[in-house]
C-alpha cells in the first residue's frame, strides 16, 4: 500500500424525511442566501423540491433558483450560475439532484470567487484554493459527487468533457441522502447509476499497486452489493432497502475510501467522456459499452487480478489450469449484469458509428495521451478499445 492523505469532511445525513434538515444545515455552514440548483421536473415530482423549500422557509433562508441542468452538465449553466451568485450576493450553493446538478454546483462554487474564466481551473492554469460552500440533497444514486473531490463539466466551446483537478476544497459541506427520492426514478436512470458507481470501483480495483488487501475487499463488497441491489431497485420502485443500499454504495464508490494507497486507472471514464461529448449519451450507458471492452483489451496485463474479480465479485469458478478462462468469465458476467439492466452493449446502441473513431481520438488530443494507470492508453490502444466496443 502506498502512502496517502485522506480527508473527507462532508457531513452525511441519511434516511427518509431528512430533507427537513436542509435549512438548519445551511445555517450550520454559514449560509444565509442560497442558490438552489436543480435539473428538470423530477425534483418536483418526487417531493424533493417541496421538502427543501419548506425547510429553507422554516429557517428563514432566502434563495434564488437555477434550473434546467442537463444530464451532461454544460459550461453555459455554470457561467449563468456564477453571474447570478456575483450579482445577487449569494453565499451558499445548494444542489438538489444527481451528479450533473452537483457538479454544476461545484463549478459555480469555485468559479464564483474567481475573477477569470472558471475553465482556467480545468485547464490546470491554477489550483482551486477557495469555493463558496456547497450542500447537496441527493435524488439519484450514481455519480458519487455528493462525497467526491472532483467534478466533470462539458465546455461547450469545443465540447470538451473534462474533470476538474481533484481537491478536498470542493467536497460538499453536507449531503442529505433520502433513498425515498430515488424510488420514482425511471428504471433506465437506476441502471445507468448502478453501472456508473460500479465503474468508479473498477477504476480503483484494477491497480498495479501490491499489498492492498483491505481496499481490495472493500471494493469487492461494494461491487457485490451493487450486483445484488440494482436489479431489485430496477424491478421494484418501492424496494426501499435496495434503493438505500445503492445510495450509500454510490457515495462509498467515489469518495475515495476504496482508492487510497493504490494506483488508480480511469481509462474507461476517459474514453466514455469522449462518447458523451460526441453522442450526448448517458454516462452510465456509455460505461456499460466501454468498460467491458477495456477489460477485454487489458486483461492479459494481469490475468490473475481479473480472475480474482470473476471469482470474488461474480462467483465464477476458478480454472486453475487456465486462469484466463476465469478472467474471461468475469468479463462475460459483467456484460450479463449490464444486459440484465437493459444497458447497451455496443457503440451503435448509444448512437455511435465506427467511422467516427478517428474523430473521437483526435478530439481526445486536446486532453492528451497517454492516460490510464493500469495500462497506459495511447492513440493505438484507444482505437483498439473503440473497435472492441462495436
Amino acid at each position: 500500500m502506498d502512502n496517502f492523505v485522506f480527508y473527507s469532511p462532508t457531513k452525511f445525513v441519511f434516511g427518509e424525511g431528512q430533507a427537513q434538515e436542509t435549512g438548519s444545515l445551511i445555517r450550520q455552514f454559514g449560509g444565509t442566501k442560497a442558490l438552489l440548483v436543480y435539473g428538470g421536473g423530477s425534483v418536483k415530482r418526487n417531493g424533493a423540491y417541496d421538502a427543501v423549500t419548506k425547510a429553507l422557509q422554516a429557517e428563514g433562508i432566502s434563495w434564488l433558483e437555477l434550473s434546467g441542468v442537463q444530464a451532461t452538465p454544460r459550461s453555459g449553466q455554470a457561467y449563468e450560475g456564477i453571474e447570478l451568485v456575483k450579482k445577487e450576493g449569494i453565499d451558499f450553493i445548494l444542489a438538489v439532484g444527481g451528479g450533473s446538478v452537483i457538479d454544476t454546483a461545484k463549478a459555480i462554487g469555485f468559479g464564483s470567487p474567481y475573477d477569470g474564466d472558471f475553465w482556467d481551473f480545468f485547464r490546470g492554469k491554477l489550483p482551486i484554493t477557495k469555493t463558496l460552500p456547497v450542500g447537496v440533497v441527493l435524488t439519484i444514486s450514481a455519480a458519487g459527487s455528493e462525497g467526491s473531490d472532483s467534478c466533470v463539466i462539458t465546455q461547450e466551446n469545443g465540447m470538451l468533457k473534462w474533470g476538474s483537478p481533484k481537491t478536498d476544497v470542493i467536497r460538499p459541506k453536507f449531503a442529505v441522502m433520502d433513498p425515498r427520492f430515488t424510488c420514482s426514478l425511471p428504471p433506465y436512470q437506476i441502471a445507468c447509476g448502478a453501472v456508473d458507481m460500479f465503474a468508479h470501483i473498477c477504476e480503483r480495483y484494477f491497480s498495479n499497486t501490491p499489498d492492498v488487501a483491505l481496499t481490495d475487499r472493500l471494493c469487492e463488497a461494494l461491487m457485490k452489493t451493487i450486483i445484488d441491489a440494482a436489479p431489485k431497485a430496477y424491478a421494484d420502485p418501492d424496494d426501499y432497502a435496495a434503493h438505500a443500499d445503492l445510495m450509500w454504495a454510490g457515495m462509498l464508490a467515489h469518495n475515495n475510501s476504496c482508492g487510497v494507497g493504490r494506483q488508480q486507472d480511469w481509462s474507461s471514464h476517459q474514453i466514455e467522456h469522449e462518447l458523451s461529448a460526441f453522442y450526448d449519451c448517458a454516462h452510465g450507458a456509455g460505461l456499460a459499452v466501454v468498460m467491458p471492452a477495456w477489460m477485454e483489451f487489458v486483461m492479459s496485463h494481469d490475468t490473475m487480478r481479473f480472475a480474482r474479480f470473476a471469482v470474488n465479485v461474480f462467483g465464477c469458478e476458478m480454472d486453475y489450469a487456465n486462469p484466463a478462462n476465469t478472467a474471461k468469465a468475469g468479463i462475460a458476467a459483467l456484460r450479463s449484469f449490464c444486459r440484465q439492466l437493459n444497458m447497451p452493449q455496443t457503440l451503435a446502441e448509444v448512437g455511435g458509428k465506427a467511422e467516427d473513431t478517428e474523430a473521437i481520438i483526435a478530439h481526445r488530443q486536446e486532453k492528451g495521451f497517454p492516460f490510464g494507470g493500469f495500462v497506459p492508453i495511447h492513440e493505438a490502444e484507444m482505437r483498439e478499445i473503440l473497435h472492441l466496443c462495436q
